[in-house]
């Protein structure tokens, strides 16, 4: 029968795709037409700000009463609107197109109007964040760690263009694991552990295009084992990623033994069409100096920053807590 044959599932196929694809862009276009509504609606406002609060209560009454049913016309939405339409200029609006709503009163509620922004809102399109994961970058301060920090790498220097500059563009300083809480003095093994129990967060806070590889992945180099603590995959660089992790503050010997991981990952691992192995040095602490100067000479690429866990309570002060049983006899 037809129905059966490899033609008509291919017809098929093709249909159910540009469905789809028109159901997508039917929504976004959707959503264009909103958020400029919102801007224009918003700008209208503005116009008369000088009658107070008053016009914008009366303008949502009888906003409401002319479209019943209409939602998204309170009070508080207008002057959202209004705020909208103050603080962003009609090219980063164009942008916003594509972003919901509720994620652009998060970028009203939580950010200045300035480049940390605009940033913001390119590195919501490019990555797709949900509300959510959005809130989350903005609260845990990733525009000033991955662009203002201070970072300390080679990759200028040992990767071409326009590796090193994306290279660099991914580096944070600090990394921040803060769904880690972990005991004082624990040892790297652990904190490993806990990444591993929560890898999806982990994988959120190294960004986008990052691939987990392994744990404690094993080498054999000139008949030793050898064992690097995490592994990735990156592919928007095209890179496998070693990253070795430090309880420790940094120390210009920890260099070195990246170092030698990542040539024996070149050589191990790397196919033709890998770019250069990257390795990121995670520590409890760095002096920037002595960092730059370990180096000044590597040849490989690598990156160095500090890391930090959730709070934790002060060695022995958690034994003073009473217990949840404690607490349950007391109730």
């Amino acid at each position: 029968m037809l129905a059966n044959s490899d033609e008509y599932m291919d017809v098929l196929e093709r249909a159910k795709r540009e469905i789809a694809e028109s159901r997508q862009r039917a929504v976004t276009s959707t959503n264009a037409e909103l958020v400029f509504l919102y801007w224009r609606i918003g700008t209208l406002a503005n116009e008369r700000s000088e009658w107070g609060n008053g016009f914008v209560e009366s303008l949502s009454r009888d906003i409401r009463a002319a479209f019943p049913g209409l939602k998204g016309f309170s009070v508080r939405s207008l002057k959202y609107m209004a705020k909208f339409a103050r603080e962003v200029n009609l090219e980063l609006c164009n942008s916003c197109c594509t972003i919901p709503w509720g994620h652009i009163t998060q970028f009203l509620d939580k950010t200045k109007p300035d480049p940390e922004r605009e940033w913001y809102v390119n590195a919501t399109i490019e990555n797709g964040w949900s509300r959510a994961v959005l809130v989350h970058q903005i609260e845990s301060k990733l525009y000033e760690r991955q662009v203002l920090a201070g970072k300390v790498d080679n990759f200028e220097r040992t990767l071409p263009a326009p590796e090193s500059e994306l290279a660099q563009q991914a580096l944070k300083d600090p990394y921040i694991f803060d769904f880690i809480t972990a005991r004082q003095g624990a040892v790297e093994r652990e904190v490993e552990e806990r990444m591993m129990e929560n890898l999806t967060g982990l994988l959120l806070e190294l960004g986008t295009g990052f691939a987990f590889m392994g744990r404690q992945h094993h080498l054999v180099v000139g008949g030793q084992d050898f064992y690097i603590d995490l592994l990735f995959y990156n592919v928007k660089l095209r890179s496998y990623i070693v990253v070795e992790l430090k309880n420790a503050p940094f120390k210009p010997e920890f260099v070195g033994k990246l170092n030698f991981y990542l040539s024996a990952v070149d050589d191990l691992l790397c196919s033709e069409h890998d770019n250069p192995s990257i390795g990121l040095l995670l520590c409890k602490t760095k002096d920037n100096v002595v960092a730059e100067y370990s180096l000044r000479d590597v040849e490989k690429p690598i990156g160095v920053s500090e890391y930090r866990l959730a709070d934790v309570l002060p060695e022995g002060f958690a034994d003073l807590l009473p217990s949840a049983e404690d607490i349950e006899k007391r109730l």
